[in-house]
């Protein structure tokens, strides 16, 4: 009979280790997709979103993400390879020109209140006015004295987009990271939707 006790003992600690590791299995299974297709994180290198986004701060953007209105804060692979974070200023079907230091899509100046500094022309793949391709974005800087942005290197195909950014992660803590759609802009964004549906 201590025999058998033992023996019980054994099989429940071996069953036990089995339920674990069953769970540690699929923790890391969940993990891993949450974060290959769902969910990612990205790095901020340099000052071209100052002051809205800092050299440093850890950005958690959504994968899942199809659709983008001018406002939001993307992840981005340009064609060199590098990752950037932009802002989406407009999209495909809009025209865009800089005049005067000032960014105008459709002919209406741009309500960019979180840009920092003048938005000049830049030596590269842009004649203005340009019209962005269906299927693309034109995206800029916050910080548009020094951001390498669509002014460079010409406008962001979607499949280039890593996903639209939701926290940020600094030495601040961790705050939420507004798209700075204007409410124009979203009503807009809406009717369209409607119309097209």
């Amino acid at each position: 009979m201590p025999d058998d006790r033992v023996l019980e003992k054994y099989n429940a600690y071996k069953l036990g280790w089995l339920h674990d590791s069953i769970h540690f299995i699929v923790l890391i299974i969940v993990l891993f997709v949450l974060f290959r297709f769902v969910i990612g994180f990205s790095v901020v290198g340099g000052d071209s979103m100052n002051p809205n986004l800092q050299n440093g701060d850890l950005v958690l953007y959504f994968r899942m993400e199809k659709e983008f209105l001018p406002g939001d804060v993307i992840s981005i692979r340009v064609p060199s390879g590098d990752y950037y974070v932009k802002r989406v200023a407009a999209v495909g079907g809009d025209e865009v020109d800089l005049r005067g230091g000032r960014v105008y899509v459709n002919g209406e100046e741009l309500d960019d209140e979180w840009a920092q500094g003048e938005t000049l022309e830049e030596s590269g793949a842009v004649i203005y006015p340009y019209k962005v391709r269906e299927g693309n974005v034109f995206v800029l800087g916050d910080n548009r004295m020094v951001s390498m942005d669509s002014r460079r290197f010409g406008e962001v195909n979607l499949r280039q987009i890593r996903g639209k950014l939701l926290l940020r992660i600094s030495r601040g803590g961790i705050q939420h990271v507004e798209d700075k759609t204007g409410p124009e802009q979203a009503e807009e964004a809406a009717g369209a939707a409607q119309t097209t549906e």
